[in-house]
């Protein structure tokens, strides 16, 4: 007899396919993503869960005396309530790996979009506002021969490391829990400290992930340090920074300029002072949102998922869990 999971947001169909050879499958009809109500009515009698975003909680798994394994369709799972998951011996699964490049793509799209104007000057000309080439308003920063400051060394942050070495002739500082010597001698990489990073560096990326320690580490004593010229680039989460000491740092031209993929609420209230500041870049959290990269996440986390079930070790069981 197969077991039985739900699915709670819209897949590929050869990604359901998969599935469906290993699993009685119940799935969300909707377009986007079942919400936590939607959850706790699904999976009384469910043994799996994919999903990508949506709380896990003691109240949910409560609802769910079943269950085994939760597949993230996301690197992140902040979403894990890790101590109710490990009490109630629930698996838990993430989908690192596939999506490094499509996210290192877009880091620096904000960069160079950032560093160029880019949509400030695409308005510029559809405004009918170009009449000298010349004008200071259009200069740009250059990227090639900068500094980049890397927060967080792990495969994005690497990916990133190596178009800015190789592809522009940047000299890259990094500043991560762990010195890694390979990285430094593979990519020509130089270890710094925070507050070394931030003083030198051009542009300053943080690529870190959410935690208890890493909540606000971007604050208005970081952006101080920062060059008046630099550029702010936050593709990890949203609250690794202080959005109103960003915000702070833009109006009293701290800091030049931002590229923003993330935020500490999302979707962004439009009444956000970072919404009207023709300075920075932002785009709505699509870091890994091309076609084959969300793709191949699903199936990974389908993977996860039926290897769970099948009694075998997942790949991708989220460290916190690891037994």
């Amino acid at each position: 007899m197969k077991t039985k999971i739900y699915i709670a947001k819209k897949i590929p169909s050869h990604v359901e396919e998969y599935i469906g050879k290993y699993c009685d499958y119940e799935k969300y009809e909707g377009e986007d993503a079942a919400g936590y109500e939607e959850l706790l009515s699904k999976l009384h009698d469910k043994e799996g869960v994919m999903l990508s975003g949506t709380k896990v909680d003691k109240n949910l798994l409560e609802c769910a005396p079943l269950l085994k394994v939760v597949s993230n369709i996301s690197v992140g799972y902040n979403n894990f309530d890790i101590g109710a998951m490990k009490e109630k011996g629930v698996m838990g699964t993430n989908t690192p790996g596939v999506l490094n490049d499509t996210v290192a793509d877009l880091i620096f799209a904000l960069i160079l979009s950032a560093a160029r104007k880019i949509v400030e000057m695409d308005s510029y000309v559809r405004e009918g506002k170009w009449i000298s080439t010349d004008a200071e308003k259009m200069f740009g920063k250059d990227v090639h021969h900068s500094t980049l400051g890397i927060i967080g060394m792990g495969r994005i942050g690497q990916d990133v490391a190596k178009r800015a070495r190789f592809g522009f002739d940047m000299d890259v500082l990094y500043y991560n829990r762990k010195r890694k010597a390979e990285v430094e001698e593979k990519l020509g990489v130089k270890y710094a400290d925070l507050n070394t990073l931030l003083r030198q560096s051009d542009f300053v990326l943080v690529m870190t992930s959410l935690t208890d320690e890493t909540y606000h580490m971007i604050d208005e004593e970081q952006f101080n340090l920062m060059k008046r010229d630099a550029i702010f680039i936050n593709v990890s989460r949203g609250a690794t920074v202080n959005e109103k000491a960003l915000i702070k740092a833009l109006e009293e031209k701290k800091i030049s300029g931002a590229g923003l993929d993330v935020y500490e609420k999302e979707p962004i209230d439009m009444d956000n002072p970072l919404i009207k500041m023709p300075n920075v870049v932002l785009t709505p959290h699509i870091g890994s949102a091309t076609k084959k990269t969300r793709n191949d996440m699903a199936m990974l986390a389908a993977q996860n998922l039926v290897k769970a079930l099948c009694g075998e070790i997942p790949p991708n069981i989220v460290p916190e869990l690891k037994a």
